[in-house]
């Protein structure tokens, strides 16, 4: 159970990181950054009497602001993609550590954004998974309606043929600010969930967060395929899913948590290399 909620909750990170990677073609970084700092404002807030569901939304803007800066230093101020979201990311850690006044607070004696549920009489061995199931699928639907609005359109346009699209009349770059805004709002979305899910805001809670938000999506992409959006933004949460089945599996099996990045790494590499691999041998095969 507990690795079907992890893996609904980080499913909305996923998405994120594949509105950057895969939607924009843009490599970003900030996902590090954004993640804590979502985790961040919302415990902060929560911890100062804020109502849990206001503290998550605020939790998400901050991470659309985070975004917005990424790309402005990448569009505005000619800064390389990469470096662009490293410098975001790095800056947030300091941010971070300035919001939460610590390293870590506890939210254990707090009430969050499941407190409601508990008074509905939902056993408490369903209820994280109750609302996760309503949030990431309710954020699947706003986010197949949204991609297939005009405005969609355009941002997938924009990391299709920006040459293209700019032809047309559209700011390439307002295009690439707002999916970036976008995409670190879903993921500081998914950090406030995780804190409070967990019971804890770390500092440290988002290291490595891209590989494993780029690992859902390959995994996802992998198992089923397809172009259709509604499939695509499916196989995302599956492959959320099953990346968290991979570690809580071999967590079971007794590898040392130390390693879980190492297997994070394989498990990307394996996926990247495989299809590839399969292309081969149905090319040498069909000669």
């Amino acid at each position: 159970m507990p690795s079907i909620e992890q893996g609904l909750a980080f499913s909305i990170m996923a998405m994120g990181v594949y509105i950057t990677f895969r939607v924009l073609k843009f490599s970003d970084l900030t996902v590090d950054g954004s993640f804590p700092l979502g985790g961040a404002v919302a415990a902060i807030l929560i911890t100062k009497g804020t109502n849990p569901w206001l503290a998550t939304i605020i939790a998400f803007g901050c991470g659309c602001i985070a975004g917005c800066i990424t790309g402005i230093l990448n569009t505005k101020g000619n800064i390389n993609e990469l470096l662009s979201g490293i410098l975001t990311m790095t800056a947030l850690y300091s941010v971070n550590l300035r919001i939460m006044g610590k390293s870590n607070i506890g939210l254990l004696d707090q009430k969050n954004v499941f407190s409601p549920i508990e008074n509905m009489g939902i056993d408490s061995k369903y209820m994280y998974l109750f609302l996760f199931i309503i949030l990431v699928f309710a954020l699947k639907l706003i986010m197949d309606w949204f991609l297939s609005t005009k405005l969609g359109l355009a941002l997938r346009a924009t990391g299709n043929n920006a040459q293209m699209i700019r032809s047309l009349g559209v700011n390439t770059e307002l295009m690439k600010i707002l999916g970036l805004g976008l995409s670190n709002g879903l993921i500081a979305l998914s950090g406030a969930l995780v804190a409070q899910y967990q019971g804890f805001a770390d500092i440290g809670m988002g290291l490595g967060t891209i590989v494993a938000g780029l690992a859902s999506v390959i995994i996802g992409e992998m198992l089923i395929g397809g172009t259709k959006l509604s499939t695509i933004t499916f196989s995302i949460i599956l492959g959320s899913f099953v990346y968290r089945m991979c570690i809580t599996i071999a967590l079971r099996l007794g590898l040392n948590s130390t390693d879980l990045k190492l297997l994070t790494s394989v498990l990307v590499i394996i996926t990247l290399v495989v299809p590839q691999v399969k292309d081969k041998v149905k090319l040498s095969l069909n000669n």
